[in-house]
């Protein structure tokens, strides 16, 4: 592995968006290939962010600097990519659910899925049940996650479940949710497969779920 490489996986691990940027930059200015840079630089740096945050030896913003600047790093990567690096391991679907504006967990969330590997479609918030749906039979997702933090959204989530259902598009797929609020009752109640207020959990969750 280049130098170059490794301080890309440290910037990130760190925290640094600027200097990551930078490094990527430079990476490919050195003619390092894309994929590289992809897998030895950003990927195994959020693998090893998911393990400090496990093992408590990072919190919640410090996961989200590291976030950040992956997925930073990764929008100057992404036009380069092959599609079969581009794709990733599998097809992520989320959104925070109608009724509820909030976004920066979810963000967080949609950043570690494509950290581990996820192609991510990110619906935004207040997302209705039927444009779920919808993006669900359009980019056909083995995952959908859900996210809200006041109860009163909680109908939405189930809204989502039961659309999905009714329109054939549920079976096989995995439906995760997350948000303050939400428990296991929660998860019962809408329906869904997983829950989890971690978000290192919710990833690994996820590629437990794919073949």
């Amino acid at each position: 592995m280049s130098t170059i490489v490794e301080t890309i996986r440290q910037e990130i691990i760190s925290g640094h968006v600027e200097k990551s940027i930078e490094a990527v930059k430079e990476a490919l200015q050195g003619k390092i290939p894309p994929e590289e840079i992809l897998n030895d630089g950003l990927l195994l740096a959020m693998e090893r962010v998911g393990s400090l945050f496990q093992e408590g030896e990072i919190f919640i913003p410090d996961v989200f600097f590291s976030a950040k600047a992956m997925h930073e790093s990764m929008d100057i990567l992404r036009p380069l990519l092959s599609p079969s690096q581009s794709t990733g391991t599998g097809c992520v679907v989320i959104g925070t659910v109608l009724g509820d504006i909030h976004d920066i967990g979810k963000r967080l969330v949609g950043t570690m899925l494509e950290g581990g590997g996820f192609t991510v479609v990110d619906l935004g918030v207040e997302v209705s049940p039927d444009a779920f749906v919808k993006a669900v039979t359009e980019h056909q997702p083995q995952i959908v996650a859900m996210s809200s933090l006041i109860t009163p959204a909680f109908h939405s989530m189930k809204r989502v479940v039961d659309l999905m259902k009714e329109r054939n598009v549920r079976e096989g797929r995995f439906v995760i949710i997350g948000g303050g609020p939400t428990s296991e009752a929660v998860r019962d109640h809408v329906g869904a497969d997983a829950w989890t207020l971690n978000p290192v959990v919710g990833v690994n969750m996820c590629k437990e779920f794919l073949p």
